[in-house]
């Protein structure tokens, strides 16, 4: 990795990190920012922060729970206060479960979805709040082909990215007069990472077939990036094998 330096005041937030896209999105967002990054075992987060920071980064692991109030909001506090204003906030978790109908839990139902809207919402509202009293910063969230199409034996998973997208276009329209950049980001295809490479034909990902996380993190910053003569709201995108 290239020898990072910070160009730009203040952090980014980024919840939901593994080693996939969150990774990306933290690589990515510590080359102009302080970054916080966010996890229910933040130990786990130890070798991705040692990348980092031994590249000339800045990044700290905060442990929370998106799901609970008094976790996110703690961890907005220590991350600010540790490394200044939020000028980007990133909701990229959530929990896929595939499950007949008939045979669905109700507190697994309740778990995943939460992980995916309840989770995005109360983030994104501890984001507001921060970002209203500057007047600016950006808010994105991360959602899929599930987010408007939801298939069978996923109805868990996608009522919680429609709602995720539901939850963005509300705060979107509201947030917008007061300076804030919200946007959603509907990824269509396999994410290139451990999982899709275990599951999809090897010429898929030799064909570049699935979707480079390294490209993914660059767009999310263009966006976040964006002048507020011209916001994206929806961003939809796809290997260009993906048909659509």
């Amino acid at each position: 990795m290239e020898t990072m330096k910070m160009t730009k005041s203040g952090s980014a937030i980024i919840v939901g990190v593994g080693d996939g896209l969150g990774a990306a999105l933290a690589r990515r967002f510590a080359q102009d920012y302080a970054v916080a990054i966010v996890a229910r075992d933040a130990e786990k987060l130890g070798p991705l922060v040692k990348e980092i920071n031994d590249s000339g980064g800045v990044v700290q692991a905060f442990p929370g729970d998106a799901t609970v109030d008094a976790d996110v909001a703690a961890m907005f506090e220590a991350a600010e206060k540790e490394l200044g204003p939020a000028e980007a906030v990133i909701y990229n978790a959530g929990g896929r479960v595939q499950r007949p109908i008939v045979e669905q839990d109700t507190e697994e139902f309740i778990s995943v979805w939460g992980s995916s809207c309840l989770g995005a919402m109360i983030v994104g509202r501890e984001a507001a709040r921060s970002m209203t009293q500057r007047g600016h910063g950006s808010i994105l969230f991360t959602g899929g082909r599930s987010s408007r199409t939801a298939g069978a034996e996923v109805a868990a998973f996608a009522a919680g990215k429609f709602g995720v997208r539901a939850l963005a276009q509300s705060m979107a329209r509201e947030l917008a007069p007061q300076g804030i950049h919200v946007a959603h980001f509907t990824i269509e295809g396999g994410i290139d990472n451990a999982i899709s490479r275990k599951r999809l034909p090897e010429e898929v990902q030799r064909d570049d077939g699935l979707i480079s996380t390294e490209a993914l993190a660059d767009l999310y910053f263009q966006t976040h990036s964006q002048p507020r003569s011209c916001w994206s709201f929806e961003v939809d995108l796809r290997s260009w094998r993906e048909p659509f």
